[in-house]
């Protein structure tokens, strides 16, 4: 017997003993615990249980149920597998350019690293938690919604301006609505008030002493 073909044999019934990596389908995922366990569906078909989803340090994703995975098997054996990529062709977010990375739910939330240096978020809310948040931003910033709502202190180190008029209302338990200090420019228009009262003397109902006694209050 020719040694070669022996030994070729030989090879080929030691590696047909091993499993290569395959692809399945998740069923299910259990999330408690240091690693993320898989329930899959193989393309024997067979049901895999406990199979660890290994995935990058500092980032966690939970796949949905029906997502596609490609399963490791550790020595070739089955029963020692782990998932090491998984994909959902519903959900990824297509038509991106190349060198574009994106970060995307089942739901339609993304964030999406563009090109031109863009970072595009779609969500429904979008929450901020820190102790300190700076933005710096070289040109402007501009905030299109038709509310802002500031629960504490806004301080404007800079000029600012209101085209669309202002309201304010309330003290704040100061008991004064608005404190300026400095000069104040009325450039046009009218000061209309229910009343006025300038260092202490109420304008609207304010009397002058006259040689005849008191004079009447104000006109129009």
């Amino acid at each position: 017997m020719d040694i070669t073909a022996l030994i070729n044999r030989r090879i080929a019934s030691a590696l047909s003993a091993l499993r290569r990596p395959f692809r399945a389908k998740l069923t299910r995922i259990t999330t408690e615990g240091g690693v993320q366990t898989t329930q899959l569906e193989g393309m024997a078909p067979e049901t895999l249980q406990d199979v660890e989803l290994f995935q990058h340090y500092g980032i966690t994703t939970v796949p949905p149920e029906g997502a596609m995975a490609i399963v490791l098997p550790l020595g070739g054996d089955t029963s020692h597998g782990i998932v090491i990529a998984t994909e959902h062709s519903q959900y990824r977010i297509q038509a991106l350019q190349p060198g574009e990375v994106a970060i995307y739910t089942d739901e339609g939330a993304s964030v999406i690293l563009k090109k031109g240096k863009i970072i595009e978020t779609t969500c429904e809310e979008w929450h901020l938690k820190c102790k300190k948040a700076v933005i710096e931003a070289a040109e402007s910033v501009t905030v299109k919604t038709p509310q802002v709502t500031a629960t504490q202190n806004v301080t404007a180190q800079g000029l600012l301006t209101g085209q669309g008029g202002m309201a304010i209302s309330g003290d704040n338990g100061q008991g004064s609505t608005a404190t300026i200090t400095g000069n104040i420019n009325h450039a046009s228009g009218t000061i209309t008030s229910g009343s006025v009262k300038i260092n202490g003397v109420e304008i609207g109902t304010h009397k002058h002493n006259t040689p005849d006694g008191d004079s009447g209050p104000p006109h129009n």
